[in-house]
């Protein structure tokens, strides 16, 4: 990735996920690979650990595990986070949606459409994918989708299911 890159992605990623973000997601140090549409426009962006984000045609990321996991560690809880409870774990980890009554914790500044990992209480990413509810909301709805699982991060490390839409 040259400089130019980097310094546009990192931007992007600070701008959508807070400050600290492009510099977790996307090191200066590191070498990462950028694949392009036919266009010349940044797609996707990957590491040693495979893809990190997807730059969407609205201009926002869709993460993968990989790139969550990156957050997680360089992002202060609640950013960006959505705990459920035992009871979701099998069903989040398999890529299945995330819903309201299982909601334990919700980062309160999370809005509807926004990225956000799906973890336990202990912080273990169990999935990433797409708030459907602003977090205070997945709190108080006893029912519905509080969030649509992109990526289920399945039993084994790292083995990252794709959710079926």
């Amino acid at each position: 990735m040259d400089d130019e890159d980097g310094r546009m992605l990192r931007r992007i990623a600070d701008y959508q996920f807070g400050a600290g973000a492009g510099a977790a997601l996307f090191p200066a140090d590191e070498d990462l690979e950028v694949y392009r549409t036919s266009s010349g426009r940044p797609q996707q962006v990957l590491a040693d650990e495979g893809r990190l984000v997807t730059y969407a045609v609205d201009g926002r990321f869709t993460l993968s595990a990989a790139g969550a996991r990156r957050l997680l560690d360089a992002l202060d809880e609640p950013a960006h986070r959505v705990v459920v409870g035992e009871d979701s774990d099998p069903f989040v980890r398999e890529g299945r949606n995330a819903f309201a009554k299982f909601v334990e914790r919700a980062d309160p500044g999370v809005r509807p459409g926004d990225e956000v990992a799906v973890v336990r209480d202990d912080d273990t990413l169990l999935g990433v994918g797409r708030a459907e509810l602003a977090g205070e909301d997945m709190l108080d709805f006893g029912t519905g989708m509080a969030v649509f699982v992109r990526h289920g991060v399945g039993a084994a490390e790292g083995d990252e299911s794709v959710a079926e839409s």
